[in-house]
């Protein structure tokens, strides 16, 4: 009944999973001290049945009670003065009752006294008495991530800058053996006081969630942390390592520029069933961000912990872009001081703005409903017009690149296709191709496919047959590309290599792409156009044309012998199968050729021009039942030439990503 008289249930943090607080003194106990875990993975039963605390009462003889600040999900958390030292500490008494051995959980807060790091709540020390035991730790006047994300009081370059200070205090946790298994915002402390360096932002509750878990270590299957935090292989019951930390925070910081948690549900059920899955990336929800930054989150979240990257990967990911990110209502806004009661940061230089000259507002649209209004916003960014005009030319300059390589493979395609005509028709047809494409790249596209396919298919030019060849390789590409209309013209490229027998560096050309299913579209693209080429033309660019294929000019000539001479043949064959060998290495040569070490690159990227070629011979031996070549052409050059490429090319596209 004692409990029930002193502590209010509040609304869970996470679905079904509680938080308590004192009803006099809520805010100070979700936003004043770093010391009060909010998981609800702990019973206050324990601390009801024990005598009271009051204000006054001197524990262990040294630490005098102040304000009781709240009760966090492993305990009541207390400000106390330090009589020894004449400091301010924030004191956590813990029920001895469920802790089990006592020997166990000093090794546990010995393990987390070990840390010594500005990114890391300090523990001081761990006491106890007949009744309790208790934490001591370093007090932070600030106010956690939670409550600054709640309250539209971080902007996108402070939760950079809070993401670098939480993979830094990581490593440190990591390289001493020790894992949080509980990173969420509720567990980041940010300081009062914006200019603070490393210590901008703290981490908490280390030797806390260890101190109340010892069940959970000691048992095999059971789980500690935030369900909508927490790792698949963490939520799974299995042994977790610094991985299952990386992924929660990534997901902190995805929730940080957002607003919202990508796998909190409506429920305790729901999240559950979300823990694991794929996740809408960062990269699509706010494609405005520096692509760089967007990759480094999104990788992190990888289900599989072996492909999230590494702690480094991801604060080179936020530290590259932070100067150009937008500071807008963060935490040096005049509102937001006045607010919070931050200290205000010392007036930048001028060297200092001018590297913030091209930043942004990416976060108006996103935020916004999470956001209450705050005094003194402006409606005009200051940094938008700078960056807008970048980007601006860079997708005028993509455009551009679409609509000179729509052109010229329809200049190539009617001289190809169609000869003897006039050059100046295939000319004026290729201004016009070109000019479509880069108004309108997908829609153009398909207008300019379309009228090529028309004019092969009617009249009396005897090239029906052309007509459906043209038809199955312009089609394949808006599905396998369905966002990507600047690119729909790329797997020509291939066919050019495939002419001059370097065919299979278009896989190294495809793993150049940014995104999983881009580099899969082009690599499958590349190589569906090279097969027909090869039925269309007669000639073995790689592996040929299979048994059953009818001449190229009786192709050509009748659209029935275009289907049951030329398609019939690649469909019911396995002529295409090298296809998923040519997806596989584009999707895994950024794996392998990353752009941070020139050694490391050449060396994999030899590794990976290896698998290339064995992975054509074995497809060749294989094929070689149904007439392809056993020997593929251009697999050695293509593939040495594809890996040079990407080595080439990586670190300009890293440097690229980040900017």
């Amino acid at each position: 009944m004692e409990r029930e008289r002193t502590t209010e249930r509040l609304e869970p943090d996470v679905a079904g999973e509680p938080t308590y607080a004192l009803r006099d003194d809520r805010a100070r106990a979700r936003a004043r001290t770093a010391a009060s875990g909010e998981n609800g993975t702990f019973s206050l039963d324990g601390e009801a049945a024990a005598p009271r605390l009051e204000p006054g009462a001197l524990v262990i003889g040294r630490y005098r009670l102040g304000e009781r600040l709240g009760a966090g999900g492993f305990g009541v958390v207390w400000l106390a003065l330090d009589e020894r030292l004449d400091r301010e500490v924030a004191l956590k008494s813990v029920p001895r009752e469920g802790l089990g051995a006592w020997a166990r959980t000093e090794r546990e807060a010995r393990a987390a006294a070990r840390l010594g790091h500005p990114g890391i709540v300090a523990l001081y020390e761990l006491g106890s008495d007949a009744e309790r035991a208790y934490l001591v730790s370093e007090y932070v006047p600030g106010w956690t991530l939670a409550e600054l994300i709640e309250g539209g009081a971080i902007s996108d370059r402070d939760v950079a800058r809070v993401g670098e200070a939480m993979c830094d205090a990581l490593a440190h946790a990591h390289g001493r053996g020790v894992v949080h298994r509980d990173v969420k915002p509720q567990n980041i402390m940010v300081v009062a006081e914006p200019a603070a360096g490393a210590g901008f932002a703290k981490l908490a509750d280390f030797g806390a969630s260890r101190l109340a878990s010892e069940d959970v270590l000691t048992q095999t299957g059971d789980v500690v942390g935030t369900l909508a935090y927490m790792a698949p292989e963490q939520a799974a019951g299995l042994e977790v390592s610094g991985e299952a930390d990386l992924y929660a925070l990534a997901i902190t910081l995805y929730e940080a520029l957002v607003g919202w948690n990508p796998v909190r549900g409506q429920g305790l059920a729901d999240t559950a069933r979300r823990v694991g899955t794929p996740l809408p990336t960062l990269g699509r929800t706010r494609p405005e961000l520096p692509a760089g930054l967007t990759r480094a989150v999104d990788r992190a979240l990888d289900p599989d912990p072996a492909w999230r990257g590494t702690l480094d990967d991801l604060r080179e990911g936020l530290a590259r872009p932070v100067n150009t990110l937008s500071g807008k209502g963060g935490l040096e806004e005049p509102a937001t001081i006045a607010r919070f009661g931050l200290a205000r940061r010392p007036r930048r230089g001028w060297v200092e703005r001018l590297g913030a000259a091209g930043a942004s507002d990416p976060s108006r649209d996103h935020r916004a409903a999470r956001r209450p209004p705050l005094e003194g916003r402006g409606a005009d960014d200051p940094y938008a017009e700078g960056l807008s005009r970048s980007r601006g030319l860079g997708r005028l300059a993509a455009r551009l690149a679409a609509g000179a390589g729509a052109a010229t493979l329809a200049v190539l395609a009617l001289e190809l296709l169609l000869p003897g005509r006039p050059p100046v028709e295939a000319a004026a047809a290729g201004a016009g191709v070109g000019v479509a494409v880069a108004l309108l790249p997908r829609i153009g596209w398909l207008v300019a496919a379309g009228c090529i396919v028309a004019w092969l298919g009617l009249g009396d030019l005897e090239r029906q047959g052309a007509a459906v060849m043209a038809a199955a390789a312009a089609s394949c590409v808006p599905v396998l590309l369905p966002r990507a209309g600047a690119l729909w013209s790329a797997p020509a490229v291939a066919v050019a290599l495939g002419w001059i027998a370097l065919g299979p560096a278009s896989c190294a050309l495809a793993g150049l792409a940014r995104g999983t299913l881009r580099r899969a579209g082009l690599a499958a693209g590349a190589f569906l156009w090279v097969a027909l080429a090869e039925v269309a033309s007669g000639e073995r660019l790689v592996f040929g044309a299979p048994e059953g294929t009818g001449s190229p000019a009786r192709i050509a000539a009748s659209a029935s012998a275009a289907v049951r001479d030329g398609l019939v043949p690649l469909l019911t064959t396995p002529a295409l199968l090298p296809a998923l060998a040519w997806v596989a290495f584009a999707v895994v040569l950024p794996l392998a050729v990353r752009g941070r070490s020139l050694g490391q690159d050449l060396l994999l990227g030899a590794v990976w021009a290896a698998g290339l070629v064995l992975a054509h011979r074995a497809m060749g031996e294989y094929l070689a039942e149904w007439g392809l070549a056993t020997d593929p052409r251009g697999a050695l050059g293509g593939a040495l030439l594809g890996a040079l490429t990407a080595v080439v090319a990586a670190p300009v596209l890293r440097r690229m990503a980040s900017e």
